[in-house]
């Protein structure tokens, strides 16, 4: 699977549509989305992504003092945590191209009292406005799947790292067999769910069909390391229905 064809068209869930419609309909989904997405995480995961997010964090070495990039961070769980981690000499960015995603985030960051080593800026991941070699670690927490195009995005983040600095990509991905017909029967209930506390069935029927058009554990690693990001390891979660990705700039 590519992430675009001769054509330039890409995948919007299921459908095709032309590479450059994606990025508006990715919105329109995330604007509907906004003002329910942390209770919807924590229904459709059980409260569980906040154990893979928790387990990206201790992977992800950051220290006192360092800059740390979260891309796609929609309402900042993991610039929260980074941010106590770089302490008051380090310096976390929160980025995310829905302005509705980076002013929940931002409210929600503020109203726990997070202030002072946290900007916000909205921001394409396949173009990042920040110069090469700036930040120690770059994170991107279930977002990555929602990119128009993946290679530019991992390219990107490969070019505003420091040499020896990490990537960190925590995304849903293709659970282990036993576990597989659980798993999709479990993902038809989604759309109903998300109509059911949000009124928006479609927007949660996209965000299933993105999961299953994200590429697998393997193919991941291939497009990290042909970003040319090296020493790249994943690790699988709840059986593989999430994974955790790193690499690091040489």
């Amino acid at each position: 699977m590519t992430e675009r064809d001769s054509s330039n068209s890409t995948h919007f869930g299921y459908r095709q549509v032309p590479a450059e419609d994606k990025a508006r309909l990715v919105a329109g989904v995330f604007d509907s989305v906004a003002n329910k997405y942390d209770l919807m995480n924590d229904l459709m995961s059980l409260g569980v992504h906040r154990l893979w997010k928790r387990f990206t964090i201790e992977l992800s070495g950051v220290a006192a003092g360092q800059r740390v990039l979260d891309v796609a961070s929609g309402t900042g769980d993991l610039a929260a945590a980074f941010a106590a981690r770089v302490g008051t000499d380090g310096r976390v960015i929160s980025t995310d191209i829905n302005n509705a995603m980076l002013n929940r985030g931002r409210d929600a960051l503020i109203e726990r009292g997070i202030v002072g080593n946290v900007d916000y800026a909205q921001a394409n991941a396949e173009r990042l406005p920040f110069v090469d070699n700036a930040f120690d670690c770059v994170s991107i927490a279930f977002g990555l799947r929602n990119v128009t195009n993946i290679p530019g995005a991992l390219a990107s983040m490969h070019r505003v790292l420091k040499p020896g600095g990490r990537l960190l990509v925590l995304e849903f991905s293709k659970p282990a067999a036993p576990i597989r017909p659980l798993y999709d029967a479990y993902s038809k209930i989604l759309p109903w769910l998300g109509k059911a506390v949000t009124g928006d069935a479609d927007s949660y029927r996209y965000l299933v069909e993105s999961i299953r058009m994200h590429p697998g554990q393997d193919a991941l690693k291939h497009m990290l390391l042909e970003a040319g990001f090296a020493h790249c390891d994943y690790y699988n979660l709840s059986g593989g229905i999430v994974a955790l990705h790193r690499g690091y700039k040489l």
